[in-house]
Formats: C-alpha cells, sequence, structure tokens
C-alpha cells in the first residue's frame, strides 16, 4: 500500500508549552501572595486590586485556564497528530486558538483585579469574555472534529474518545451557565435565582473539575503513560468501561456541593448516590494507568517522568476515592465550609494535574527539540520538592479543616456554644495557614527549577518545528463483524453525538423538575426584591469577593443556627438573588442573618479597621469605600435588567427609583452621624453607605431573632 507522506506541526505545540511555563509561573505566585494574606494581611497591600477577594479568583483561574488549559492544548494537540497520522485539520484555526486563549487570559487577569466579577466560581468572566471563551471553544471543536475527520488512522484510539467528551461537555457547561443578562459592558446578571442558579452553577463548577481538569487528562495520561514506559495500556476493556460510565456519572454529581443547603432533599440525594458511584469508573481509569507499568517498575526509580506521571494517578486516585466520601451527608456535615475542602481540590490540583504536566512537559520537550532533557538530577529535585510542598500543604489543611469543624460544632456541659466567637476558629488555624504557604513555596520552587531545566533542554537542542510523518491513506470499508465498540471507533459522529446524549441526561434529570415544579422552591410572601440602594451595595459586594470568605446558607444544624442567631436558610429567600452568593468557604463568619445583628457603626468601622471590632481579625480595610461613590445614573439599568429576569419591580419603577435610594441613604446617613467616629461630611452617594444597607438587609425578609450576633 502507498505512503502518504506529511508533517507534523509541533510550532503549535510549541506555543501551548511556552505558554503553560510562563502561566504557571504567574498562576502559582498569585496563589503563594494569596496563601500569604491569610496569616499576614498587610499583604493586601492597602489598594482595591490586590485583595484576598479580588486576586484568590485570579488564581484560580490562571491555574485552571491559563496553566492547566494551555497544557491540555500542548498535549492534545501534540498526541492528536500522531494517534490520528494526520496534520492538525487548519494551521490558521490553530492558531486562532492559541492567540484567542491568551487573550482570553489576559482579560482575566485585567477585568478580575478591577472588581469584574460574576461571583460564580470558576464562571466570574463577565459576559464579553465569555461570548469569546464560546468562540475560541468552537474554534478548536472545528479543528479537533475535523483532523478526526480527515485521519489515516482507521480506529479512534482510548485518548480521542476523552477529547471528544471534553470538547462537547465544557461547551454545554459553559453555555448555560453563562445565560446572563448584561447591564453594562462589563456588568450583569446571571439568568437564573438563588436555588436554581446555586443548581446550575454546581452542575458547571463540578463538571469543570471533571471535563476541565480530569477527562482530557485521563486522555492525556492514557497518550503519554504508555510512551513514557515503553508499554501497551493494560485493559482495552477496562478503558471502555471506565471512559462510558465516568461521562454518565460524572454529570449527575453536581449537587453534592450543595448538601444541607436550601436545594431540594431529592437533589441533594440524586448527587450524594451518583458521586459515590463515581468510585468505580475512576479507580478504573486509575487502576489502567498504574497497571500499564507492569515490567516497567524499576524504570520508575530512575525516570522522573514515570515518577511525575506514577505520583499524579496516585493523586487522582485519592482525589476520586475522597470526594465520593465528602459527598456522604455525615462526611459533608463536617467538611463543607472548611480548610478540609482546601486540600482535597490541591491534591488534585497540584497532584494530578500539576505532576502529570510535568511529567508530559519533561517528556514531550526534548523530543521536539530532538535532544535529552538538560537535567535529570534537576527534574528528580523537582520531583521531590513538588511530592514534599503537596504534603507541607495539604496536611495542615486537613487539620486545619478538622479543627474548624470541630470548633464551630462543640457545645459545653450547660449546652452553649463552647467557642461563640467565630473568630476564635480563625486565630486558631493561623499556624496551619503559614504552614500551607511553606508547602506552596516548596511546590513553586520545583516549578521554577523545570522551567530551567526546559529552557536548558531547548537551547542544547534544535527545535523541530515540521515533523516529517508517513502512512497509508485511509480505506473507506464496509464494517463487518468485530468488536462493538472497535466498529464504534470507526464512526466519529455517531460516537460524538453518543457523547452528547451521554452527558446531558443527568444535567436535564437534575434541573428541569427544579426549574419547572414549583413546589421545589416554596416562595415566601415577606420576601422582597432589593431596594435600589442594597442593590448597589449588593454589587460592592460581589466587586470585593466577599462570598469568597463568607458564606450565606445557614444550615439546619443546631450549631449554626445557635451562632448566627436565627433560622436556618429557606430555598424562598433567595428568589430574587442573582446572582445566588451561598459561598463555598467559610474564612469569616456566615452573613445570612447578619441583618440587624450590629448597629451601622459597627459595619462602617468594620470595614474601615476589621480589627478595630474584631482583635486578631484576618479580614484586610477597605479604605476605598470611603472615598468612592456609587453611580445613581446605573439604577435605571439594574432596576430593568433584574426585571428582564423575573425580578417584579413595578413597570416604570426604574424612573423613581433614585427617589428611594437617596431615603434610605439619608437615614443610614442620620443614624451614623449620631457617633462621634463618623465622617459628617460623606456623601449619601458613598460606597460604604450601599453597603451597609445591603448587609443589614441580609436575613432580615422572615422574622429571626437579631440579638447581637458573636462574631
Amino acid at each position: 500500500m502507498e505512503l502518504e507522506k506529511f508533517k507534523y506541526d509541533n510550532r503549535i505545540v510549541k506555543y501551548f508549552t511556552i505558554a503553560t511555563v510562563i502561566f504557571g509561573i504567574v498562576g502559582m505566585l498569585v496563589g503563594l501572595l494569596v496563601a500569604t494574606q491569610l496569616f499576614l494581611p498587610e499583604m493586601n497591600l492597602g489598594i482595591p486590586y490586590t485583595t484576598f477577594g479580588r486576586i484568590r479568583p485570579l488564581h484560580t483561574n490562571a491555574v485552571i485556564f491559563a496553566f492547566v488549559g494551555n497544557a491540555m492544548f500542548a498535549g492534545v494537540y501534540y498526541s492528536m497528530q500522531r494517534l490520528l497520522k494526520t496534520r492538525m485539520f487548519s494551521d490558521v484555526l490553530s492558531y486562532i486558538h492559541f492567540w484567542g486563549w491568551q487573550l482570553i487570559i489576559v482579560a482575566a487577569a485585567i477585568t478580575l483585579p478591577l472588581g469584574l466579577t460574576t461571583s460564580k466560581e470558576y464562571a466570574e468572566l463577565e459576559w464579553p469574555i465569555d461570548i469569546m471563551i464560546t468562540l475560541i471553544w468552537v474554534v478548536f471543536g472545528i479543528n479537533m472534529i475535523g483532523t478526526i475527520l480527515k485521519r489515516r488512522e482507521r480506529h479512534m484510539y482510548v485518548a480521542i474518545w476523552f477529547y471528544i467528551a471534553t470538547f462537547v461537555t465544557v461547551a454545554v457547561l459553559h453555555v448555560v451557565n453563562s445565560f446572563e443578562i448584561p447591564v453594562t459592558l462589563f456588568k450583569s446578571y446571571s439568568w437564573y435565582a438563588g436555588v436554581q442558579d446555586a443548581l446550575v452553577q454546581w452542575w458547571y463548577g463540578h463538571n469543570a473539575v471533571a471535563f476541565f481538569l480530569t477527562t482530557p487528562f485521563l486522555g492525556l495520561m492514557y497518550y503519554y503513560l504508555p510512551k513514557a514506559a515503553n508499554r501497551p495500556v493494560y485493559s482495552y476493556k477496562l478503558s471502555i468501561i471506565h471512559f462510558w460510565s465516568l461521562i454518565f456519572i460524572y454529570i449527575w454529581a453536581g449537587p453534592h456541593h450543595l448538601l444541607y443547603t436550601s436545594l431540594p432533599n431529592w437533589a441533594q440525594s440524586l448527587g450524594t448516590v451518583f458521586s459515590i458511584m463515581l468510585i468505580a469508573p475512576s479507580w478504573g481509569g486509575m487502576l489502567n494507568g498504574l497497571l500499564t507499568l507492569r515490567g516497567a517498575w524499576d524504570r520508575v526509580r530512575e525516570d522522573p517522568v514515570l515518577k511525575f506521571m506514577v505520583v499524579a494517578v496516585t493523586a487522582y486516585g485519592m482525589s476520586t476515592l475522597e470526594g465520593p466520601l465528602l459527598s456522604i451527608k455525615n462526611v459533608n456535615a463536617i467538611a463543607h465550609f472548611t480548610d478540609w475542602i482546601i486540600a482535597h481540590v490541591h491534591i488534585g490540583g497540584l497532584g494530578w494535574n500539576g505532576f502529570i504536566i510535568f511529567g508530559i512537559l519533561y517528556w514531550m520537550v526534548p523530543k521536539m527539540w530532538g535532544t535529552k532533557l538538560w537535567s535529570t538530577k534537576a527534574a528528580n529535585t523537582h520531583f521531590w520538592l513538588g511530592t514534599l510542598g503537596i504534603i507541607v500543604y495539604a496536611l495542615p489543611m486537613y487539620t486545619s479543616g478538622v479543627v474548624q469543624s470541630l470548633m464551630w460544632k462543640n457545645f459545653n456541659g450547660e449546652g452553649f456554644l463552647e467557642y461563640p466567637n467565630f473568630l476564635e476558629t480563625v486565630t486558631q488555624i493561623v499556624p496551619m495557614y503559614m504552614m500551607r504557604a511553606i508547602g506552596g513555596l516548596l511546590y513553586f520552587t520545583g516549578v521554577i527549577i523545570m522551567a530551567v531545566n526546559l529552557v536548558k533542554t531547548a537551547k542544547q537542542g534544535k527545535f523541530i518545528p515540521e515533523e516529517e510523518a508517513e502512512a497509508p491513506a485511509l480505506e473507506k470499508k464496509k464494517i463487518v463483524g468485530g468488536y462493538w465498540h472497535n466498529r464504534l471507533e470507526r464512526k466519529p459522529v455517531v460516537f460524538t453525538v453518543l457523547v452528547l446524549v451521554s452527558i446531558a441526561i443527568g444535567g436535564v434529570v437534575e434541573m428541569v423538575p427544579t426549574f419547572l415544579i414549583k413546589s421545589n422552591i416554596p416562595t415566601i410572601a415577606s420576601v422582597k426584591p432589593y431596594t435600589p440602594l442594597e442593590l448597589h451595595g449588593r454589587d460592592i459586594y460581589i466587586r470585593e469577593g466577599c462570598n469568597n470568605c463568607h458564606s450565606q446558607m445557614v444550615r439546619p444544624f443546631r450549631s449554626e443556627t445557635e451562632r448566627y442567631k436565627g433560622e436556618y436558610s429557606k430555598a424562598g429567600e433567595f428568589v430574587y438573588d442573582h446572582p445566588f452568593l451561598w459561598g463555598s468557604k467559610r474564612t469569616g463568619p456566615d452573613l445570612h442573618r447578619v441583618g440587624g445583628a450590629y448597629n451601622n457603626i459597627w459595619h462602617y468601622n468594620h470595614m474601615l479597621d476589621p480589627t478595630s471590632t474584631s482583635p486578631g481579625s484576618i479580614m484586610p480595610p477597605y479604605p476605598w469605600l470611603y472615598t468612592d461613590q456609587i453611580n445613581p445614573a446605573r439604577t435605571a439599568g439594574k432596576i430593568k435588567a433584574l426585571r428582564t429576569v423575573g425580578v417584579p419591580y413595578e413597570m416604570g419603577y426604574e424612573e423613581t427609583a433614585n427617589e428611594d435610594l437617596k431615603a434610605q441613604a439619608k437615614e443610614i446617613l442620620a443614624d451614623l452621624k449620631t457617633f462621634d467616629t463618623f465622617d459628617p461630611n460623606m456623601p449619601e452617594t458613598t460606597e460604604i453607605i450601599a453597603l451597609i444597607a445591603y448587609l443589614q438587609r441580609l436575613g432580615t425578609d422572615i422574622k429571626v431573632d437579631a440579638t447581637a450576633q458573636n462574631q
């Protein structure tokens, strides 16, 4: 059979590889700053753009979408060409994809510190950037599917299955979660409200982890691990079971992030059941990876590439066991909102994603530059620094999480909370935050060593921009007999449609009843829309990222209703919340019942100097709130946008809304002027006034005991 000659495009892989290393360093450096701020608040630097609330999402986005995302694309572009024995479908699309993705990252790096955020975890970017993400993802998809269709290899190898699932599912997740109503060029409100918004967000958030941080890297594992070990994949049939069961089950598990919240109990239980079921396919994949190394374990001792990959697959196994365990309600009651979750996430992020990326880079870069790795010793040093860094990072966070939970829930012999002051639980774990930062520094040091090693490797070799290859053309033959999945692998379009159906079922089953059956979210007559001033204050709360440290969800535990002095949170209280602000971590106390718990001057002083009201607080001050002004000209746009998504503001109310805004602001100002510490010349449009109005509203729509809340 005549062989066709062609060339693999290594340039696009090179570009994504360089971006991976650069953004890995940047993202982890921001992470180190964030970690340091938790025990040294001065590192917030006293300016708006570097506070914890604003740059914590910058860290997560930089690591997930810039570091891990670029690494995923580098690995996919390199492996896909070789697995399909063809050049990418379009060089033009490849480079549009690359530069478009980098533009998205730069846009995120600019907007997030400016406070331009939707507040939705892992989906904080505002609507113009969401549109850009959609377009670039479509470019990637066209390029990938086009490459598959013009392949010279009849069967699609297992890695390609995972790449297809990644493209299809991330597209669905992003589009559904990003429905929002624009107010201005850089401000929007989520189309969904309250409980529904929470369900959609964590359907997206959990499956962003599943289909951006997991499935593509499982595909990469199935290509690079056998290549590095020079061994075939342990079991083809196990690969099939792993793939289809994983993508079908994963999509159902999102509600496990919302256990004991106002989400309907049936949805919580569904999330728990499917999360526990996830253990089987996840561990099937882990075992398939580790057993591929049978007969190659002697090489693991010497080869840093295999070392990184073995630990990566092991970390994947640990994370995918711990995740389902955390989905059991009794365990979740202890762990949720604590640093335990931070440890869990970073075992996956640092161990699974980080280490498999490092292994791929150490294997791939020497191949593209036609040389050997500059220093195996340096790579081994990186491995041990990284491993030690993960341990030093995770163990204090596990300890911190357990300490937090026990202190939050502990009652003394007289039936009162042993630690009613939330701040006591914060000061107790500050040493753990110091240890966490040391672990992060060790890991970061390893990354710097890797960067130097890869640069030296490139310098000693010569880059091969277009790698010569040859393969016979794909002949169109009628499919007769053979294993059923073997036949399916020859039909990429049918395969892609089946993937779409598999991932759509879970989302439809969970979301349709929640949206269409009113009994899932009982309404409460006393719950009213936010006033114009409160609406401005809520937007300031979102801008400053307050939900990164404070939850707004009192769970139905006696320890929480006692601590936060009121009823547990009800689904009907959130029907006008666009977006929801339940949070996922309590570095500070829950705020859902904070309305009326303190007087106005307390909030005024607390935001100016947190230690003046809460000695020992690690919260940064917000002095700009006392000089910056809200813009009443935007009130009408906010009212119109929210009315569009179902908030029952009367028609025409936007014309008179600012009168109500001024009246409420004057009431707060009049109260503050009775205190000596207040600036009597402060304008009524000052941001702190709006923020106080919002905080004093929280949790007051239903009757609660608003006696003094300890903090």
